[in-house]
């Protein structure tokens, strides 16, 4: 049995013998002792963030060697924290004491700007704003207030509002500052990292291979909820996020090697950094939380057809590893899906890496989501185009969409409608038109059909309007609403051009 031994509250401490699915929310709630109720339940599904905790890890990129993370504690199963350290609210306090200071200035900032009413959220939100203050210091710079509301996004207040919450977040900052002693807590993580020895490649591959009915975890950003909202049975957990090699992010001149086991929150920094037009999908996939521990291996394995990470990798046209055993083999990631929550996976075999091609010199990238709200949503449709025009002609298309079927795939009449065509507003009624054939969405709690019907032909105009040969409009021309964040108002002007 492999060990289960963290770090929290300075303290060495083994969970060795709790039930693989044992959430850290409840361990430390109602299974360490003393107990510690700081953090909160709330939603019990990573919506929330009352339950919020800092995650920390080493790394040697990172400053001081530690990287540290806010992280869901109800989601969070208590084998992935083996050689990791554990940061609660309950810390704030001896960390303000070692800088003689009587609170953290997190603490101090949210009483001087009222950033709290009933309470309830405060401990969540106090260590968010800890991550970000620890960020900040560590590279010397101060977040903007757009970087704290972004950052701030996984975490709900109902009665404070969440002015004087990013006040607070301002105001942290002009305190004398209080950092987390890294060297020290790397010293401590260095000693447990003998015991949680990460695994190799061969060796998980032998291990899916004996046991090809284990349920492999990673973040258990999608598996806690049938844990914690269904109540199901998992089975025994096969443990892909210690192997160190399919963590890894490669990049080259022709090619993004994202390995399975690397967070939503690197593989999507990645993209972005390849591909810019991608950064808002990126902030709006899910959570900094949910985005810190879950895996974009994991959200494209999973297979749902709302996963916003498939349309855009299968837009750009991304192949997916799979690995049995000591074999290899490599398919198109859009024919890895075979029908609703179906794919091509074989018995013991298990995604290894996603390869996304750099898009080519001219090529036009574009995602967008649409959803109910703007931060931590599931989207009713997600789009992803890829466009190249020769002149004024389509000379490469790829359109796909999330949410429109039973699995992402591309729309393959409306993309044969503008192949080769010029790139006019008539061709664009002919792929809206095609469009209509391509997907038979259904109605839910997210939209409707209608509504999804109607929101991708627009998303394909919107498309037109940027990417046209004569007069494109810049991007923040074609966004509806734009927030400006100043120091006591948030103004939303609308800004839209025919």
């Amino acid at each position: 049995m492999t060990p289960i031994r963290f770090l929290h509250h300075g303290t060495l401490h083994d969970a060795t013998g709790a039930h693989p699915t044992r959430t850290l929310l409840d361990w430390l709630r109602e299974d360490r002792q003393p107990r510690c109720t700081g953090t909160k339940e709330g939603c019990n599904e990573g919506d929330c963030g009352a339950c919020t905790v800092l995650v920390a890890e080493r790394d040697d990129t990172a400053p001081g060697g530690v990287a540290i993370r806010n992280v869901n504690a109800c989601l969070t199963f208590l084998p992935t924290l083996a050689g990791r350290a554990v940061l609660t609210v309950e810390d704030l306090k001896p960390i303000a004491a070692a800088h003689g200071q009587s609170a953290h200035p997190v603490q101090q900032a949210l009483v001087a700007c009222h950033g709290s009413q009933c309470g309830f959220c405060t401990p969540g939100f106090a260590m968010t704003m800890t991550g970000i203050y620890e960020e900040h210091c560590s590279a010397g710079t101060r977040p903007t207030r757009q970087q704290l509301a972004d950052d701030l996004a996984g975490n709900l207040c109902r009665c404070t509002g969440y002015r004087p919450i990013v006040d607070a977040g301002e105001r942290m900052f002009d305190a004398p500052t209080a950092p987390i002693d890294r060297a020290a807590l790397r010293a401590q993580l260095d000693a447990l990292a003998a015991e949680a020895a990460p695994l190799t490649l061969d060796e998980f591959a032998a291990q899916r291979l004996a046991r090809p009915d284990a349920r492999i975890v990673a973040g258990a950003t999608d598996v806690a909820l049938w844990v914690n909202k269904q109540f199901r049975d998992i089975g025994e957990p096969l443990w892909i996020g210690r192997v160190a090699e399919l963590r890894r992010i490669e990049v080259t001149a022709q090619a993004l090697h994202i390995g399975a086991a690397a967070s939503l929150e690197d593989a999507w920094r990645t993209l972005t950094d390849a591909v810019p037009t991608l950064r808002e999908v990126w902030q709006r996939f899910a959570s900094p939380p949910i985005r810190h521990a879950g895996t974009m291996g994991g959200n494209v394995a999973n297979g749902s057809p709302i996963g916003d990470s498939a349309p855009v990798l299968i837009a750009l046209g991304a192949d997916v590893v799979l690995r049995r055993g000591a074999a290899e083999r490599v398919m198109p990631l859009q024919d890895f899906y075979l029908g609703y929550m179906q794919n091509a996976l074989q018995p013991g075999e298990f995604v290894a890496r996603l390869v996304v091609p750099r898009p080519a010199e001219g090529t036009q990238v574009r995602a967008w989501k649409i959803s109910k709200r703007y931060d931590s949503d599931i989207s009713a449709v997600c789009a992803a185009f890829v466009l190249r025009l020769d002149g004024d002609r389509v000379a490469e298309v790829r359109l796909v969409f999330g949410g429109m079927a039973a699995i992402v795939r591309r729309a393959a009449q409306a993309e044969a409608a503008l192949l080769g065509q010029p790139w006019t507003e008539a061709t664009l009624a002919t792929a809206q038109a095609a469009l209509a054939q391509d997907f038979q969405p259904l109605s839910d709690l997210r939209a409707s059909a209608a509504y999804r019907r109607k929101v991708s032909a627009n998303l394909l105009r919107r498309l037109w309007l940027e990417t046209r040969p004569d007069d494109p409009l810049p991007a923040e021309d074609t966004t509806v609403w734009t927030p400006r964040l100043t120091a006591t108002t948030i103004t939303i002007t609308p800004e839209v051009r025919p």
